[in-house]
């Protein structure tokens, strides 16, 4: 059995990805592990808030596939497309070293695959295909 983090991807007003940098320096998706109790969307509203002090609405799943994290250590991410509720002012918190906003077209080289194609999933869906 695989622990499970759900991720979130949401897209900015001005059409860019709310990325964050995690200790591996690696960018990722805004998200967590799932606590008991807890569906998905509860999850990853709980995650925005804690991260990055933003509301989101949990909208639409996106993708899901076992990740390697470390050579040996694999975790099962599901991501969702969500859409801010409420004002964008992030405030970064101790989780992460790093809050990074990239155009879609120009996303960073150290994001993993899977968060990448979550991504492009979600904003084809919003506004048609990147390519």
């Amino acid at each position: 059995m695989y622990p499970v983090s759900v991720k979130g991807v949401l897209i900015t007003a001005d059409a860019q990805v709310v990325l964050l940098m995690n200790e591996r320096d690696e960018w990722e998706l805004p998200g967590g592990r799932i606590e008991i109790g807890e569906t998905s969307a509860e999850c990853l509203s709980r995650e925005f808030f804690e991260e990055l002090a933003v509301e989101v609405e949990v909208v639409a799943p996106l993708d899901s596939y076992l990740f390697e994290v470390l050579p040996g250590k694999r975790v099962f991410i599901v991501s969702y497309g969500c859409r801010l509720n409420g004002p964008f002012v992030p405030r970064l918190s101790h989780e992460h070293t790093q809050l990074g906003l990239f155009p879609l077209d120009a996303l960073p080289a150290n994001l993993p695959d899977g968060y990448r194609t979550s991504i492009e999933a979600w904003h084809a869906r919003l506004l048609g295909p990147l390519r």
